[in-house]
């Protein structure tokens, strides 16, 4: 049996680095702007001198810098190198690359990829589309709650109800003080007609004007993987040409699910269409 010490010793020391990656999840749902040290100690319910005190530490790693002017914690260099080489290996962004290249091309409108990051949302991809009139309502790095927006309602109504009632739960006061447009009943309400039609539709609660049309993916076990969209001016979003909007949406979703169906079959290498070696998740490299 370890002594009592050692034992206290080794709690804190897991229990510190618990905490650390809250922040650091903290900060990275605001990649552009990062968060003041007041948002920080709120969100995250530690107190001021040990939030600081963590910050700093993750500060000396590189995972996390303080803008000069804003005096806001940004996500750090090495968070990125990190990002890129999990993404590399991951490889569900370089998968959906052909789709997105795609339906910007075919629909003119500006595609991208999305997915689940705890109860939020992030962008992965934009892919831009030709048409002269282009909505700018979602970035790369961006993360809105789930369900807001066409990509993030589409995730979360590929959950089951228990998962979707815990989730809004769980955004309730984000919703209430940030996304004034979304309330619960609003996104429930979205949520049962994204189920009924098949897809789901964001009329400009974000942005005035910008129209969004989502459809997501699931892994061959079920679980949902990630989300396609298209965004575009309200004139090009009317009833009409959403289905068939959504027929392209619908063609690409097939394409990405049989590609990850690929992915997890034992013994065979999963290429991309491109040629390139997709990267076998961690589930398929264990079976």
């Amino acid at each position: 049996m370890k002594p009592i010490s050692q034992t206290s010793a080794g709690l804190s020391g897991s229990q510190s680095v618990d905490r650390a990656l809250r922040l650091l999840a903290l900060i990275g749902r605001e990649p552009a702007g990062g968060l003041p040290l007041a948002e920080i100690v709120a969100g995250s319910g530690l107190n001021k001198p040990t939030a600081r005190r963590l910050l700093l530490a993750l500060m000396r790693a590189g995972l996390v810098e303080q803008e000069a002017q804003t005096r806001h914690y940004c996500l750090g260099e090495e968070a990125f190198v990190l990002g890129v080489l999990a993404a590399r290996r991951h490889g569900l962004l370089d998968l959906a690359m052909e789709s997105l290249r795609r339906l910007a091309a075919v629909t003119m409108d500006t595609s991208f990829l999305s997915v689940r990051r705890d109860n939020y949302c992030v962008c992965l991809h934009r892919e831009e589309g030709t048409y002269p009139v282009r909505t700018h309502a979602l970035q790369t790095g961006d993360q809105h709650p789930l369900g807001v927006g066409a990509g993030s309602l589409a995730l979360l109504a590929a959950m089951p109800d228990d998962d979707v009632d815990r989730l809004m739960a769980a955004n309730g006061s984000v919703l209430t003080t940030r996304y004034p447009g979304f309330a619960p009943d609003v996104i429930r309400a979205d949520l049962a007609a994204a189920r009924e039609r098949g897809f789901a539709l964001n009329p400009g609660r974000l942005v005035a004007s910008s129209w969004g049309l989502g459809m997501a993916f699931r892994y061959p076990d079920g679980r949902v993987a990630g989300a396609l969209s298209l965004a575009a001016i309200d004139s090009r979003m009317q009833p009409a040409r959403q289905d068939e909007l959504a027929g392209h949406l619908a063609q690409e979703v097939a394409r990405m699910e049989r590609l990850l169906a690929e992915m997890f079959v034992p013994g065979r290498k999963a290429t991309s269409e491109a040629g390139r070696p997709a990267a076998v998740p961690l589930e398929a490299r264990r079976a």
